[in-house]
């Protein structure tokens, strides 16, 4: 699409807050720049809550209002653009022509649904524009428009998302994400002292990883990267050290039967009581009822188990009132147990491989773990605690599989 390849490259908030972060960045470009690369640069909100600028501050001005999805969005929305233009002024005082952009004025099209939207398109003529007339790009990220014209913003994260919906619809010769580490790790380095960095890392992997908690990527950019097979790597902006490559699956061949640990906290258990005989075509229907009338509310569910004349699934703690008043109006009986955590052994080289189970339980109760519940797929099984055993949890799993070494 262009004469040069393009790379595009994702900044997270923290580095473009300071002028050491930005300076850092300005390298990054250059080197792509002396490698006769096109860079197209992605930026996030500058720091975190508490910074002027940072996405929870600007929400924070109208909290306590009357609640209006679109306005939020728009206020959401302006913190990666003041981004852009700041880190665009950067580039051109380090003597690389740049021009900052929305969302919007980068193509990026959404499906309307504000605070959460989903990319739906990207006509990125004015980034090839730009590109042919020997500029960077800088996108503000984590934004796009809906059908309607109104800013939409794609759900915390985002801008990871965004950098790779451009790199699908710009035939990217790979996407970088930059972080303020070395790349995906084994485990949140925050909960498990022994996480160590991956050197390469499977794209269905990753998106496990982030689908059951793992904040390295957006779950969506994760999913983009195993749909598309783009070549994808995580870096630290600050340091030479060569990250983690994401492999598409024909290529990648796991080392080991087990890959990462992933956890979420903030999780409620609901029980609900079916008011049939078990097994009976009535225990089928209310169960057919139960997870329609969620759906139909908008509650995501996650583990859910028939167990005797009980179902059992567990929903966001946040989830869990609009949860009651959907099974009220079935009129049945539910108990929530909330304060719980999900923790998650992510492998696509566990798929078959007998014993895996065992070694975990082994691993828990060694632990002193109380598992709750569990449920499993080709490449994650996962375990349901109490949240003050989600700690000790992760530590149990990684050492048990060996995942620090």
């Amino acid at each position: 699409m262009t004469e040069r390849p393009v790379i595009v490259m994702k900044f997270g908030g923290t580095s473009v807050a300071t002028p050491e972060g930005r300076c850092a960045i300005a390298s990054r470009v250059t080197e792509a720049l002396e490698l006769g690369k096109a860079p197209v640069v992605v930026v996030s909100a500058m720091g975190r809550k508490g910074a002027p600028y940072a996405t929870d501050t600007l929400l924070g001005l109208v909290a306590d209002l009357p609640a209006d999805a679109r306005e939020r969005d728009l206020l959401a929305s302006s913190g990666e653009v003041i981004s852009a233009v700041v880190v665009a002024h950067e580039l051109r005082a380090a003597g690389i022509d740049a021009c900052a952009m929305t969302g919007a004025e980068a193509g990026i099209g959404t499906d309307g649904a504000h605070e959460d939207a989903s990319v739906t398109d990207i006509y990125p003529a004015s980034l090839l524009d730009a590109i042919a007339a020997g500029q960077v790009p800088v996108v503000a990220g984590f934004q796009g428009v809906a059908p309607d014209g109104s800013i939409t913003t794609l759900g915390r994260g985002g801008s990871d998302t965004t950098a790779c919906a451009l790199g699908v619809a710009l035939e990217a010769e790979a996407v970088e994400i930059y972080t303020d580490v070395d790349g995906v790790m084994t485990a949140d380095p925050r909960t498990c002292d022994g996480a160590a960095v991956l050197d390469v890392i499977g794209a269905d992997e990753l998106f496990q990883m982030a689908a059951h908690g793992s904040r390295v990527v957006h779950t969506p950019a994760a999913e983009l990267a195993l749909a598309s097979g783009l070549a994808v790597r995580v870096r630290n902006t600050y340091t030479d050290h060569p990250g983690t490559t994401v492999a598409d699956i024909a290529s990648y061949r796991p080392a080991s039967v087990a890959t990462a640990v992933s956890h979420a906290t903030g999780i409620a258990r609901v029980r609900v009581t079916l008011p049939a005989e078990e097994g009976s075509v009535d225990h089928m229907a209310a169960q057919a009822r139960v997870y329609r009338a969620m759906a139909d509310a908008g509650v995501s569910l996650d583990m859910f188990t028939p167990a005797g004349e009980s179902l059992l699934f567990t929903v966001p703690e946040s989830a869990v009132a609009e949860a009651r008043r959907v099974l009220d109006g079935l009129g049945l009986d539910a108990e929530a147990r909330e304060n719980l955590a999900k923790v998650t052994l992510v492998g696509a080289g566990m798929h078959g491989v007998p014993g895996v189970v065992a070694r975990i339980a082994e691993a828990l109760d060694e632990a002193g773990v109380r598992v709750l519940q569990t449920a499993d797929s080709h490449t994650t099984i996962s375990v349901l605690v109490p949240a003050e055993d989600a700690d000790r949890a992760v530590g149990a799993l990684h050492e048990g599989f060996g995942l620090g070494g």
